[in-house]
């Protein structure tokens, strides 16, 4: 019978889980990889030959979703529901093939208590966020043990042993809480990650090195077990072949590492007001820009998340009077899709105004860009406390308290300290030594390659 790693992913980690699946096949092309998923797309079978797509049968959520963690809480709730087809799809499988390890995504954690006791499969957890993120989950049931109040009604610094100390309104919404069901399933993740056969982290030890020094070393889990940690990062992609598109041939014209790309991610979509702030702040520090640019939701409505619509915006009436002709020469706006990792790898690039989703982090490490953290919802507040104190690989906006507004002359200022100033230049410096080290790290012999032959070794 022919061996081979099943993966089950949730829909918002399916591409680091891709890079994970390949990355198996590179380690051990006599293994097969079966990917186990609601739906997979004919594109993403037809772009992945080398891997076996196994659909499971859609499902309905019971109740409907009207708040942000309703959202959430239905990323659990989907693959428990899932869990009697996923079940019998496991169990066919292996009559024709000899299961080495089921990896699943946290997300899709209802699935390890329900198919532990019914198959004799280990399973490990993957994180598609880094080690600081997953510390956070570690001691998360520490965390509720240690208070009876929510987060979102203390004003303190939440202390996790190899992480920065984070503000509590800069802690997930998902995590600050208690009184919504979405919070009693990240705490109960967190206790069953200790019952598994390992844990996957997407990151690598030279970016997180207190992280992954305080995880390795059982500080997050007090009287717990551990089992074994496995940094096979960075799962980005980095040898994408260049696509001809406008907005690359105008990076062909600028001088190296001279623009500030701006991009916030499929869902970051701000507020007229907020877009016409960040206009003023990039004219006036006078930087080359590379911005691409969503259609603005309306003042006071809350930030777009899953139902952001990529329409077109009409960059006329969203600027400042005269914007784009005093701007012609040194700035270029994308209409919503940019193809990000083309602008990242450009050697015209030399920032990146983030939203901190941990995708387009590594991507930039890759790359070796420094950032400027503006992070919008669910994890990326927090991340760009990681991204500033503990990878030390960009700065951060200040935003207001009341409503997250960044001023112009805010962005104007960090802008300027990012590409024009000796801060600047030691963030761009570290990360220039982080694109470096990520190469050593998957290479032969490096720590990624190492944990990744480890994880192999591992499975039964």
């Amino acid at each position: 019978m022919e061996d081979t790693v099943v993966l089950y992913p949730s829909q918002g980690h399916l591409s680091s889980m891709l890079e994970l699946g390949k990355l198996i096949l590179k380690h051990r092309p006599s293994v097969s990889v079966t990917f186990v998923m609601p739906n997979p797309s004919t594109e993403l079978v037809s772009a992945n030959p080398s891997i076996t797509f196994i659909p499971l049968p859609e499902v309905s959520l019971p109740t409907p979703i009207t708040s942000f963690l309703d959202l959430v809480a239905s990323f659990f709730e989907i693959p428990k529901l899932n869990n009697p087809d996923l079940h019998q799809t496991l169990s066919s499988l292996s009559a024709s093939s000899n299961i080495k390890a089921l990896i699943i995504d946290f997300f899709c954690s209802p699935a390890f208590e329900f198919l532990s006791s019914r198959l004799d499969i280990p399973i490990y957890y993957f994180n598609s966020s880094g080690a600081c993120g997953l510390s956070m989950f570690l001691y998360m049931p520490t965390l509720d043990k240690n208070t009876t109040e929510s987060l979102k009604d203390l004003d303190i610094l939440v202390e996790v042993p190899g992480v920065p100390k984070v503000p509590s309104k800069d802690i997930p919404p998902v995590l600050c809480d208690r009184s919504h069901r979405v919070y009693q399933y990240f705490v109960d993740t967190g206790k069953q990650m200790f019952k598994s056969a390992g844990v996957v982290v997407n990151t690598f030890e030279s970016l997180e090195p207190n992280a992954c020094k305080a995880i390795q070393e059982r500080k997050c889990i007090p009287n717990g077990h551990l089992p074994p940690i496995f940094c096979v990062g960075p799962l980005a992609i980095t040898g994408e072949s260049r696509k001809e598109n406008e907005c690359l041939t105008w990076l062909d014209s600028q001088p190296s590492r001279s623009v500030l790309y701006l991009c916030f991610g499929s869902m970051g979509v701000f507020s007229s007001s907020q877009l016409k702030e960040m206009a003023i702040g990039l004219e006036k520090s006078g930087v080359r820009f590379l911005w691409a640019v969503r259609a603005p939701r309306e003042d006071g409505q809350a930030q777009a998340r899953k139902t952001a619509i990529a329409t077109e915006p009409c960059l006329v009436s969203i600027f400042p009077e005269g914007f784009l002709d005093r701007t012609k020469d040194r700035g270029f706006i994308v209409k919503s899709w940019a193809p990000q990792l083309a602008i990242l790898n450009h050697g015209s690039v030399g920032g990146f105004v983030t939203h901190c989703g941990w995708k387009s982090i590594l991507e930039a490490v890759c790359a070796g860009v420094p950032m400027l953290g503006w992070p919008l919802y669910a994890e990326q507040k927090m991340n760009s406390v990681f991204l500033v104190e503990e990878m030390k690989v960009g700065l951060a906006v200040k935003m207001a308290d009341e409503d997250d507004f960044v001023s112009a002359a805010e962005l104007e200022e960090r802008v300027t300290d990012l590409m024009n100033s000796k801060k600047g230049e030691a963030v761009r410096e570290r990360v220039k030594a982080l694109r470096e080290a990520a190469v050593v790290a998957k290479s032969e012999g490096g720590s990624t390659y190492v944990a990744m032959e480890r994880l192999l070794e591992s499975f039964k």
